[in-house]
């Protein structure tokens, strides 16, 4: 009687590890594919070999490349609001409410976010070669906001508690919520950080460069990390997929091959008692 409900739960979790194998294998498959147009992409620093072949490409534009440099502001950067001399060129600030409500049905608390706000600034800037601070070649960087992938540095977070007094608890009585806390954060773009843009670029004239949105479906991408790094952490993404493939593949093939070799034993037994 305890053999039928074994094997069903082997069956099962046969089943499930070569559904997982199949679903990880499509994963890294289209991380690979990922990888290898990112790869595929010249990658360039503002310098005179791209002001070179810049002026040797048609119209004076590259439609889609990578361009990595330090991030300077060019003209009076963003000011932190709660970080003393912590300058940037993209900035958001959050803020948000923290509340808890009673539910009936649960007999619990429960926790969710109201009324949040955020705010997101930036001033023109420009891509420099590292080391090169006074330099007449740059990369301006046209409307970064339009970009996206762009994770910031948050340089401030503070969750501000509410005090439990008489009118929190006059309205916990009365709507059955509570206010817990407020939240305010603060990321920066921060000057001097190294930044890699992914667009296209164009000379405008004599040796300014601008790194745009590019004309075609693909994406204006700016990351705040050097190239080879960006490079690493998707070759990691698609290392950690093809190994979870290979284990959740080889998990199902033993539990299969187990499940094969008892049965089989189990013919053996009754052919010998025959």
């Amino acid at each position: 009687m305890s053999d039928g409900p074994v094997n069903t739960l082997v069956l099962i979790g046969v089943g499930s590890s070569f559904a997982l194998s199949s679903l990880f294998y499509r994963l890294y498959q289209e991380k690979k594919k990922e990888l290898e147009k990112l790869k595929g992409i010249p990658i360039f620093k503002p310098d005179k070999h791209l002001v070179q072949v810049l002026k040797a490409s048609p119209h004076r534009r590259l439609q889609y490349v990578a361009v990595e440099g330090l991030v300077q502001a060019d003209g009076e950067p963003l000011t932190s609001r709660f970080v003393p001399r912590c300058f940037g060129v993209i900035q958001k600030t959050t803020v948000e409410e923290h509340w808890k409500y009673w539910n009936n049905l649960t007999r619990t608390w429960n926790s969710r976010t109201m009324n949040k706000k955020e705010t997101s600034n930036s001033v023109p800037f420009s891509l420099i070669s590292p080391g090169a601070y006074m330099t007449d070649l740059y990369v301006k960087v046209q409307n970064p906001l339009e970009a996206c992938g762009c994770p910031l540095e948050r340089v401030y977070h503070k969750v501000r508690r509410s005090e439990e007094g008489l009118v929190n608890l006059a309205l916990q009585g009365l709507s059955g919520e509570k206010p817990v806390a407020m939240v305010e954060s603060e990321e920066l773009l921060r000057v001097g950080s190294i930044l890699t843009g992914f667009g296209e670029v164009v000379l405008e004239g004599g040796q300014v460069m601008r790194l745009q949105t590019p004309q075609d479906d693909r994406k204006f991408i700016l990351v705040a990390t050097d190239y080879r790094s960006f490079i690493d952490r998707h070759e990691s993404s698609a290392t950690m997929w093809k190994m979870l493939t290979a284990v959740t593949g080889l998990t199902g093939a033993s539990l299969l091959a187990g499940v094969i070799y008892n049965l089989v034993g189990k013919q053996d037994g009754r052919s010998k008692k025959a």
